[in-house]
């Protein structure tokens, strides 16, 4: 039994019935031959990586009334059933419809009391590949742990022999409610300092409930003098000149910045990485000052349409990994986040690189001033029971429609790997991520790359953006813009967009061989053919009436 930290539990407190605290990744493979079977051989995999992974084991088990931080346990009943699953698109398994399904698996909450993870087997895409949606919440891990879990589950060449075997293990018997109160009381003894903020927060409460401002005022001094303790208990550091400046002030109005609803929209497309370098060299920035730079011209162009362009640029969270490599568990969360703005009220191209680049800068100096260490040890001193009361009355009372949120939109770039994946055999042609949304953050983009490719993920509400896939095309859009902007040489020439059944016209890859292509051709011919004859269904029709004639 091992207790969550502070920010894995973060991720849990975050979720209610309109947002989720799950992650995802969506990989899509090259079929090997005609009797390839994917979903045979994505569960014997996963299968055997749950003897070796802790993640894929284990559940969360609450501490009554949430006194105290939840634990993990090795499940007792782990059904890899449950958790392996296998779906089909209808034809003719356009990109859009890839998505769509996508967006559904996603707009649902996982089953907390089973280990915090699924995996969905999607055959019937239009060129014969298929597809592997890998759920799994953010409390077990992090972007940077999930690239350690693929690189797990994948091989370097299509030959490779998998080096794990099945691993047999045993799981806990969740342990009494007695014993949980008990430990949590252990864990307030130890803490005073935890203690002490847990019990000024409590008479703060009662005091502000009763109307008794003298007592909130003195609960609320003894917090601030508290805090300031824990300073000053750092003889170390002098940072007398140097000032953290947090984006206290509310960022300007979007379409998104909203509460959201339950259901949800995912766009993707995919660009070169090394077109991208060419335009790192023609800017004299960084690939991330690229990415980010797309994306804010991206944005710019989508709310010029809408003529919702703010006067001032948009704020974005970027997320930041903080591992350092020396983690003794790397399966729990080493994130913070950086603040950076916008700069959409720019009209120039390379401008707008250059402004994303110094935006970045001044939040990587705002970072380095609090120390990662420091980040994380802040949320394990934080009640969940408070914690928890405040998300949901945030989220009941809809503070996101009526108060600006300080950010307009997360922006996540993960480094993926460099060579080529293999599974089983089957290429792994790209790995494309879904993150998550919140409410009055009502669009998430995330962009990873792997080999030769970079892919971009927008998942959104489904009411607060209807016309995602237009907002993703404006992507690549602004890829060409600023190859035109700079006059720098294209290094491969871009991809046309994915088939969509929504109708672009585009027509889709050609299957891998001849044999998978012979297989696509007869599931085609399945699926099209008429259950019922057109000679007979007359005559069915005919007998209806006469036996309900004769009834009569």
């Amino acid at each position: 039994m091992k207790q969550l930290t502070g920010l894995d539990v973060s991720f849990l407190l975050m979720e209610t019935p309109n947002t989720y605290g799950h992650v995802n990744g969506l990989s899509i493979y090259e079929r090997p031959s005609a009797d390839f079977d994917p979903f045979a051989e994505v569960r014997n995999r996963l299968s055997i990586m749950v003897g070796h992974l802790e993640p894929l084991r284990r559940k969360v088990v609450e501490v009554p009334f949430e006194l105290d931080r939840p634990y993990w346990i090795e499940d007792a009943d782990f059904d890899i059933d449950f958790h392996v699953r296998h779906i089909g698109l209808a034809p003719p398994g356009a990109a859009d419809q890839l998505a769509e399904q996508v967006a559904r698996i996603v707009g649902r909450k996982m089953d907390r009391s089973r280990p915090l993870w699924e995996a969905y087997v999607i055959e019937g895409l239009a060129d014969g590949r298929w597809a592997l949606l890998q759920k799994t919440h953010h409390a077990t891990i992090d972007g940077a742990s999930g690239v350690i879990m693929l690189k797990m589950f994948t091989d370097d060449s299509p030959d490779a022999i998998y080096p794990l075997e099945h691993r047999k293990w045993v799981g806990e018997e969740p342990p009494s409610r007695s014993d949980m109160l008990q430990t949590a009381a252990k864990n307030l003894a130890i803490n005073p300092i935890r203690q002490v903020r847990l019990s000024l927060n409590v008479v703060r409460d009662f005091a502000d409930a009763a109307g008794i401002t003298s007592v909130s005022g003195i609960a609320t001094q003894a917090r601030s003098t508290l805090g300031a303790i824990a300073r000053r208990s750092d003889p170390t550091s002098d940072r007398s000149n140097e000032r953290v400046s947090l984006p206290l002030t509310s960022a300007p109005p979007t379409p998104w910045n909203a509460s959201v609803t339950p259901d949800r929209r995912f766009a993707m497309r995919s660009t070169s990485l090394e077109n991208l370098k060419r335009l790192k060299d023609a800017t004299g920035g960084t690939l991330n000052d690229v990415v980010m730079a797309i994306c804010t011209g991206a944005l710019r162009a989508y709310l010029i349409e809408n003529d919702a362009l703010p006067d001032v640029p948009l704020r974005a969270m970027v997320p930041v990994s903080i591992r350092t490599g020396d983690e003794e568990d790397p399966w729990t969360n080493r994130v913070s986040a950086i603040v950076a703005d916008l700069p959409t009220n720019c009209a120039d191209p390379i401008e707008r690189v250059a402004l994303c680049r110094e935006a970045m800068n001044v939040g990587k100096h705002q970072f380095d001033l609090m120390p990662a260490e420091a980040l994380g040890q802040a949320t394990d001193y934080t009640s969940p029971v408070v914690a928890a009361s405040a998300i949901r009355l945030v989220s009941r009372l809809k503070l996101a429609d009526r108060v600006n949120s300080p950010i307009n939109v997360v922006i996540s770039n993960v480094p993926g790997p460099r060579q080529p994946l293999y599974f089983a055999g089957a290429k792994l042609d790209a790995y494309i991520p879904v993150s998550t949304i919140t409410d009055g953050v009502g669009l998430n983009i995330t962009v990873h790359s792997y080999a030769d490719r970079m892919d971009f993920g927008l998942i959104s509400d489904r009411e607060l953006i209807p016309d995602l896939w237009h907002l993703v095309d404006l992507h690549i859009a602004e890829v060409e813009r600023l190859f035109e902007a700079t006059g720098a040489e294209w290094a491969v020439p871009q991809p046309p967009p994915p088939m969509r059944h929504g109708g672009d016209g585009v027509d889709p890859v050609e299957p891998s061989s001849e044999e998978v292509k012979e297989r696509v051709a007869v599931k085609r011919a399945v699926t099209k053919r008429r259950s019922v004859s057109p000679k007979k269904a007359p005559a069915k029709k005919a007998a209806a009436k006469k036996k309900a004639a004769k009834k009569k």
